[in-house]
Order: structure tokens, then C-alpha cells, then sequence
């Protein structure tokens, strides 16, 4: 049986994360009867610079590894951008249509859409089943930065109906959200399988490195944690406004731990300073050293502005597999479920500093209920974010058709 993956972001072996697509091909491709390959970008989006191909060792998986060349780009939302990512479903249409046998199923991320339309097309043409992977909402997910009435609609109309052309198509849909798959069915009614699973981590890996670079850290202070991009979508101002409340109040044990690039960092940096309140920038770091600085933590802060298209994303996942309990402004209905089905923390208010600090001070005073909700939320990742468990459902989608 021939898989072909089809990841436009995703990390290469070199690189440091935690790639669903990476991962899920090299389980496949621990299966003699199946010839797997993933095609992806020789350009890192998380990065903004191109990978040196020769540098990997790809005749050491056991999938196939093929990069594709893309010009690439500076920023995230730019026309350079969709540019980057038109060339790369032109290069991706040409290696499709030279390649010497036919998948026997294309499994394909979405987005970005002009690399999925190119799948689709290509699909349908030779009749092979497609299945979709779900990672983000476009065009939501710009209308968030550039939001303004009537003209936002017009300027991402091309893209919405590029989206529900790759939606329509599916004869599968998986997504990393039930909010995600329900934006998909509502356009798909004839899909065969329709499934959610979240990004996740493999919970045995994040248990490791837990416990090789976990160091218990004697000290009186409570350590609040951030780790994730430092942009548009995350509202990191509302928390360290939170420390500057508590902080008036007297309250002067807390420090907060961002761990994390973007394009807002020095912006934030600045912020805390003025605010006088106790912040830690580390950066971007090797996803076994964030297990291990996480772990050292007391209260984790997932803070996303208002109105975002973002759902159950990657950080909650690490937060859960960490056990920490959690300050949630994140208005995702399913997320904010979840807090509150497996009693996890906190939901505030968004956008209100008041709201937070008063929570994060619950937890402060309250240390065993704060190890409750941390202990609740290790549970929550057993259940719903090991990797090794829910993984599962979609190879068998993949592999069985069911």
C-alpha cells in the first residue's frame, strides 16, 4: 500500500518540536507492507529561513522524506506569504503529476489551501482517496489580525471558497478540534469518517524528559508560565497587567516564566518592565529543555485575545501533560468545556486584568487546590493528548478506511 503525506508545516527530523505528520509517518513507515512518503517545504515556517537539506539524514527513516523548494517569507501575514505558499503547490503539482505510482491514499494538511487545492485535483484525477488533516481555520485565522467590516469579508471570500472546495472534496475528515471538523461538515455531508483528535505529545517522551532535566527548584516563589509564539494572537499584556494588580495588593512571590519568539517579544519585554513586574524571557528552546523548565512550574496561562479562530492548540496539550493547573481567557467553547468538565483551572473573563489576577490569586493561596487541578489536568492528557492512545484512530483511517 502507497501513503503519500502532504505537510506544508511541519518539522523535518533535525528540527526541534513536535510534528503530528512526522510522527504519524514514522509509525506508518514501521509497517513492511506500506510505502510511505511526506512531502513537505525546504522553507520552516516556525524558523522564517530555509532548511539545509544535506544536513539530514533521511536515508535513516523509514518513510521517504522529499522537500520541496518554496522562496519563502519575512512575516506571517503578508502578500508575500501567499505567494511563498502559491509557488510551493506549483512545485507540489508538477512532482505529483511526475511521480511514478499512484498513492493508494493522500493524506493532506490543511492548510495551507493552494498546497491542499493542488492534492485535491490531483486526487480526483487519478481517483485516490483523500483525507484531510484539519490543523487551523483559514480564513479565519487572518481575519483575525486584519479585521475590518465588509472588507475583511471581500479580501478572504477567494480563500473561503478555496477552503470549502478542500472541505467538499474529503472523503475523510480528521481535525485537531471538534470545532475545526464542525466548520468541515457543514460543507461535507458525504464523508465516510469524521474524527477529532488533538494535536497531543507522546506522553512517554514528555515523561522522560520530565525526568532528566526536571530540577526541583528550592524557593518561595510561584512560577506562572507561558510558553508559545509571542504575537498577535496572544494576549500577554493582560497577564503580566494581572501581576501588576497582585502586585499592588502586596503580592510580591510571582514570577512569571515566558518561554517563546515572535514577532511582540521585545514589545512584551519592554511591557513588564515598565509594569515593574518579575518576568523571564527564555526564548525559544529545545522542546526536551521547555518539558523540563515547564515541569518546575506552578500555574500555567493560556491568554488568547478575543475572538480568535484558535481552538485546542499545541500548549494546552503541554500544560495538561505537565499537570499543571491553568488560567484560561481563551474563548474556544470546546476549550473552556474541557476547564471546566475536568475542573483544570480557571475561565475569565477576556481582556480583563481583574478577572485574572483574581484567579490566579485563588490558586496562590490554595496550594492543594491548585495540585487538585494540576493533577486533574495530568488525567485530562492521559485521556485526551497521549499521542500513543489517540494517535491510533487515525492510522486505522488511514491504513483500513474506518
Amino acid at each position: 500500500m502507497n501513503i503519500l503525506i502532504i505537510a506544508h508545516f511541519t518539522q523535518i527530523p533535525s528540527e526541534k518540536g513536535n510534528s503530528r505528520f512526522s510522527y504519524i509517518a514514522n509509525i506508518l513507515g514501521k509497517d513492511d507492507n506500506l510505502n510511505v512518503e511526506l512531502i513537505t517545504t525546504n522553507f520552516s515556517h516556525k524558523n522564517k529561513q530555509h532548511r539545509n537539506i544535506e544536513n539530514e539524514k533521511i536515508d535513516k527513516l523509514n518513510y521517504k522524506l522529499t522537500m520541496l523548494e518554496e522562496p519563502g517569507y519575512k512575516k506571517n501575514v503578508t502578500l508575500k506569504r501567499f505567494y511563498s505558499h502559491f509557488i510551493f503547490s506549483k512545485k507540489l503539482k508538477k512532482y505529483l503529476q511526475n511521480m511514478r505510482e499512484k498513492p493508494d491514499v493522500i493524506y493532506c494538511s490543511v492548510p495551507s489551501l493552494d498546497v491542499a487545492k493542488e492534492a485535491v485535483k490531483f486526487a480526483k484525477k487519478k481517483n485516490i482517496r483523500f483525507i484531510i488533516d484539519i490543523q487551523d481555520l483559514w480564513p479565519e485565522a487572518f481575519k483575525m489580525v486584519f479585521n475590518i467590516p465588509i472588507i475583511s469579508d471581500i479580501i478572504f471570500y477567494p480563500l473561503e471558497k478555496k477552503a470549502d472546495y478542500i472541505y467538499k472534496s474529503a472523503d475523510d475528515i480528521i481535525a485537531v478540534s471538534e470545532t475545526y471538523l464542525n466548520r468541515a461538515i457543514k460543507v461535507n455531508k458525504k464523508c465516510e469518517n469524521k474524527l477529532s483528535v488533538y494535536l497531543g505529545t507522546d506522553l512517554d517522551k514528555f515523561d522522560n524528559y520530565k525526568n532528566k532535566l526536571y530540577i526541583a527548584e528550592k524557593e518561595k516563589n510561584i512560577k506562572i508560565v507561558y510558553i508559545g509564539t509571542l504575537g498577535n494572537s496572544y494576549n500577554i499584556k493582560i497577564i503580566i497587567d494581572a501581576l501588576k494588580i497582585l502586585l499592588e495588593k502586596g503580592i510580591r512571590n510571582i514570577e512569571f516564566i515566558i518561554m517563546g519568539d515572535g514577532p511582540l517579544k521585545s514589545e512584551f519585554e519592554k511591557y513588564a518592565k515598565e509594569k515593574n513586574v518579575n518576568c523571564k524571557f527564555l526564548g525559544r528552546l529545545p522542546y526536551e529543555e521547555m518539558v523540563g523548565k515547564l515541569c518546575s512550574c506552578d500555574i500555567a496561562v493560556n491568554p488568547i485575545k478575543s475572538n480568535s479562530a484558535a481552538s485546542i492548540i499545541n500548549k494546552v496539550g503541554d500544560y495538561a501533560a505537565a499537570g499543571l493547573s491553568v488560567i484560561n481567557t481563551q474563548e474556544s467553547e470546546e476549550y473552556r468545556n474541557l476547564v471546566d468538565e475536568y475542573d483544570i483551572g480557571f475561565n475569565c473573563k477576556n481582556n480583563n486584568a481583574n478577572d485574572v489576577a483574581e484567579k490566579i490569586e485563588i490558586l496562590i493561596n490554595n496550594e492543594k487546590l491548585r495540585k487538585l487541578k494540576g493533577k486533574n489536568n495530568r488525567k485530562l492528557a492521559e485521556e485526551k493528548f497521549d499521542r500513543k492512545k489517540t494517535y491510533k484512530k487515525i492510522i486505522k483511517i488511514i491504513k483500513d478506511g474506518e
